[in-house]
């Protein structure tokens, strides 16, 4: 029982977050990304449209390379890049 639950817990630590359909409370669950910089990533995308690519997020005032680096693993933008 034990280890299903691990594995259950890991299964949704392993989800990608959509950055084109994705809530705030569900940006936050990125690394590097809390409440501000996943209000700044809403706004950039209901002012400019859907991400093309993850490391479209580069252009969100407050995300820098090193958080680029840190999510980029745990993002889509809902197709394959």
């Amino acid at each position: 029982m034990a280890l299903c639950a691990t594995l259950l817990v890991a299964g949704v630590a392993l989800a990608e977050v959509n950055v084109n359909t994705a809530t705030q409370e569900e940006l936050t669950e990125l690394t590097g990304i809390g409440q501000v910089k996943a209000a700044a990533i809403i706004k950039h995308r209901e002012e400019h449209g859907d991400f093309a690519s993850v490391d479209d997020l580069i252009q969100v005032d407050g995300i820098g390379e090193a958080t680029l680096s840190g999510l980029r693993d745990q993002a889509t933008v809902g197709t394959s890049e």
